[in-house]
């Protein structure tokens, strides 16, 4: 053990462990509070609480009653049951799915208080401090490969049918590879139109510069990078 032993089954380590899944949970958390996302302190420190007492739930019937239960099966209802609850932080808007972040960070304090549960105190604290490293670091790496990437996601409104036969032609003109072209006639007019492309961008061409170019397309009415 790099830090505390909390495996033999006391008083004094229920409660350590119930302290620290709150605790745990409740650093995610408020991490993921305050960046103003799904998730939060309390819903954390609950899911991890909730999972580290049915972990010790687990143990204490094998001590009390031995045989009589499955440790691993009480574990795996939690890992698989708590999806539901992070299904429900995630949304579908417009073109964009939010709170995936959100309803991992939910299943992964449900593990982190499965292994406070059973006294893996040294799993649980390292696997929360490299979370949240790796949450704050991430994104920085992601914005910074991203920008050597040639492929982009675009969110496209056009005026008519023809406006989105024109643009994937202006598109393959111009060099670029379409991964992906999806046109929906999911607009509020008559003749209105959607369209989803993931493009590759040749080298010689910059990303804001040619969409403004794209913008300027008869029929188009407006372009998003998602």
């Amino acid at each position: 053990m790099l830090f505390l032993d909390v495996s033999d089954w006391t008083l004094q380590n229920i409660l350590i462990r119930l302290l620290a899944a709150m605790v745990l949970g409740g650093v995610i958390g408020i991490d993921r509070g305050a960046k103003r996302r799904g998730g939060g302190a309390r819903t954390d420190a609950s899911v991890c609480m909730g999972a580290a007492i049915v972990m010790m739930t687990g143990q204490y019937i094998e001590i009390r009653y031995p045989g009589a239960a499955d440790m691993t099966r009480m574990a795996s209802q939690v890992v698989s049951g708590v999806g539901f609850l992070g299904a429900g932080s995630i949304m579908v808007s417009g073109h964009q799915i939010k709170g995936l972040t959100s309803a991992a960070g939910i299943w992964i304090c449900a593990c982190i208080g499965l292994a406070v549960g059973i006294g893996f105190l040294d799993g649980a604290i390292l696997t929360t401090g490299i979370l949240l490293t790796g949450l704050h670091i991430m994104p920085m790496v992601e914005e910074r490969l991203y920008q050597y990437s040639g492929y982009v996601s675009l969110y496209v409104e056009a005026d008519e049918g023809g406006a989105s036969a024109e643009f994937l032609h202006r598109l393959k003109m111009d060099g670029c590879k379409v991964d992906r072209f999806d046109v929906d006639k999911s607009g509020a007019g008559i003749q209105s139109f959607t369209i989803l492309a993931t493009i590759r961008l040749p080298g010689d061409l910059k990303r804001d510069e040619y969409i403004e170019e794209l913008y300027r397309l008869p029929g188009i009415r407006s372009i998003d990078i998602m």
